[in-house]
Parts: C-alpha cells; sequence; structure tokens
C-alpha cells in the first residue's frame, strides 16, 4: 500500500516562489511516472507536471518556463519548484503516483497567489 504525503504549499505575492514536495512511502520500486497536478476552484483537475523513472518530462503550456519538477528516487520524492507565481497558479495541488497495475493521489496541499 502506497501514500502520498505532500508539502510546501502556503501563500505567497505574485512573482514569489515556492517549492512543493511528496514523498511516497510504501514499495516505490520499478518503472513509474510521479507528478504534479490541480484542482482551481470552480475548474477540473489539469496536469501541471511529470516526471518518469528514467527522467522524461512533461510540463503543461501554462507552467513552462516558470515551473521545475524533479525527483530523488533513493527518497521517494519529486518535487515542485515554482518561479513567478500568479494568480491564476492558485489550486490545490495533488501528487500523483503512476504504477502500470494502480494510481495513487496525494491529498492534496493549498497554493495561494495574491496579486
Amino acid at each position: 500500500q502506497v501514500q502520498l504525503v505532500e508539502s510546501g504549499g502556503g501563500l505567497v505575492q505574485a512573482g514569489e516562489s515556492l517549492r512543493l514536495s511528496c514523498a511516497a512511502s510504501g514499495s516505490s520500486s520499478g518503472i513509474n511516472t510521479m507528478g504534479w497536478y490541480r484542482r482551481a476552484p470552480g475548474k477540473q483537475r489539469e496536469l501541471v507536471a511529470t516526471i518518469t523513472s528514467t527522467g522524461r518530462l512533461n510540463y503543461a503550456d501554462s507552467v513552462k518556463g516558470r515551473f521545475t519538477i524533479s525527483r530523488d528516487n533513493a527518497k521517494n520524492t519529486v518535487y515542485l519548484q515554482m518561479n513567478s507565481l500568479r494568480p491564476e497558479d492558485t489550486a490545490v495541488y495533488y501528487c500523483n503516483l503512476d504504477l502500470w497495475y494502480q494510481t495513487y493521489w496525494g491529498r492534496g496541499t493549498q497554493v495561494t497567489v495574491s496579486s
């Protein structure tokens, strides 16, 4: 059984930065993809960024050049460095672990960007 725990969310002003972390407990071996999704008020969940266990990257167009996803396989942890934050980045950010047989989600962490 896998559990994902996010941390690093908070309230910042536009233009500032935050770094999100997500630690996965339980089995973490094998090929997998970890990533971040977000849900803004009144909107559907959307992909932010993903990274495979071999380092392949995928970003939403809206965050390219501002956000950077990375992972530490030894620590079973994925990070999201968010720079130049905008009010439209305000959302609950969810950590995701995708295995070939199962997908896991964290509970989410709130990111609020004030103008």
